[in-house]
């Protein structure tokens, strides 16, 4: 099967958080837009279901990319504030940061 180069996982959202942390990222730091970019990430989107977010991304290589926003300041600090809000982790030193979910179909 042919593969879009996308990748994609879920999270879910604590209920209480669920106003902040859609405004951050409804309003995103400039500089965790242009770290994201540097990075290799392109064609970037989250959708939102309730308190479960989606999140689906292109890069071209995703551990190094992964790698280098474990070093980024700014996303050092963005993440100390969503990652409160998390269910779980999303600490890019862990081995497993995010579960990447499986591609099983893809329409070009």
């Amino acid at each position: 099967m042919q593969t879009s180069g996308k990748f994609a996982w879920t999270w879910t959202i604590r209920e209480e958080d669920l106003e902040e942390y859609v405004e951050m990222h409804l309003a995103p730091w400039p500089e965790i837009m242009e770290e994201h970019s540097k990075a290799g990430f392109r064609d970037y989107s989250i959708f939102q279901n309730g308190t479960q977010f989606f999140y689906c991304f292109q890069c071209d290589d995703v551990e190094a990319a992964f790698a280098y926003l474990a070093e980024s300041d700014a996303c050092n600090r963005w993440n100390a504030i969503t990652s409160k809000m998390v269910v779980g982790s999303f600490d890019f030193r862990e081995a497993v940061p995010i579960q990447p979910m499986r591609e099983v179909f893809y329409l070009k």
